[in-house]
């Protein structure tokens, strides 16, 4: 955990004047027993990181561990239909690879770069992901028959996030 104090050197000077080690006795077990407080809230709360400005005293407290919360069990009403699970589709899907905005034509008004039934070769370009103003090109992984298009054209993706599914050529997978 990473700690950060910073006092106003007037308020240190201050408290030196009116006591025989500084006032850093006082001020020290304050900001011990405050920082102690903070640390106990952020691990209570699952909070990672806290910045607090109180006068002239500046603490930032940053933790790595990671806490996780069990989510309560949610009833269901009676009469509520649960949903039934999301059928598994067969094939191999091409994922994004990066955090951006998805394209998936070289231009806009430009034919896509694949479609439903075109076949697709390892490398070969699939769409176009934009981060941070740099067109990146997005290659596929497996080669195969594009069954699905998964991404609408200017959607934002995320890592992992699924772009395409394909089918072998004789449509097993």
């Amino acid at each position: 955990m990473e700690t950060i104090l910073g006092t106003d050197s007037r308020q240190r000077s201050a408290e030196s004047s009116d006591s025989p080690d500084g006032g850093i006795g006082d001020a020290s077990s304050t900001i011990v027993t405050t920082v102690s407080a903070l640390i106990d809230v952020m691990s209570r709360g699952g909070i990672n990181e806290l910045d607090v400005d109180y006068l002239d005293v500046r603490i930032r407290l940053r933790g790595t561990a990671t806490t996780t919360v069990p989510a309560a069990p949610v009833a269901l009403a009676s009469n509520s239909v649960v949903p039934a699970p999301a059928p598994v589709t067969a094939g191999r899907v091409v994922t994004a690879p990066m955090v951006g905005t998805f394209y998936s034509a070289p231009t806009p008004g430009d034919p896509p770069f694949v479609q439903v039934g075109d076949t697709v070769r390892t490398g070969q370009i699939i769409g176009i992901i934009e981060a941070m103003k740099i067109m990146n090109e997005i290659a596929s992984e497996v080669s195969g028959v594009v069954s699905e298009v998964l991404i609408a054209n200017g959607q934002p993706v995320e890592y992992g996030s699924e772009l395409l599914r394909l089918s072998s050529p004789s449509g097993t997978t």
